[in-house]
């Protein structure tokens, strides 16, 4: 199962593009990122899988910025 011990909270001051370019922090994505209780949501995200049966899970917060960008 993917869970990352330890992993950074998102902001723009940790999320990196390629070749060193940075997100402005009044970007609408990081805005929306701030707002949401990554360590909550993903500890019982997480709650929901099993270790021993099916595909691991993917992270947190793949799986919840895939939907909101789906529904955006």
């Amino acid at each position: 199962m993917y869970r990352k011990q330890g992993h950074l909270p998102i902001s723009a001051e940790n999320f990196e593009l390629p070749f060193e370019g940075k997100l402005s922090e009044d970007n609408r994505w990081v805005i929306m990122a701030e707002l949401i209780p990554w360590q909550e949501f993903e500890e019982e995200y997480f709650s929901l899988f099993s270790i021993e049966m099916g595909a691991p899970a993917k992270p947190f917060p793949m799986a919840l910025g895939a939907l909101i960008i789906k529904e955006k």
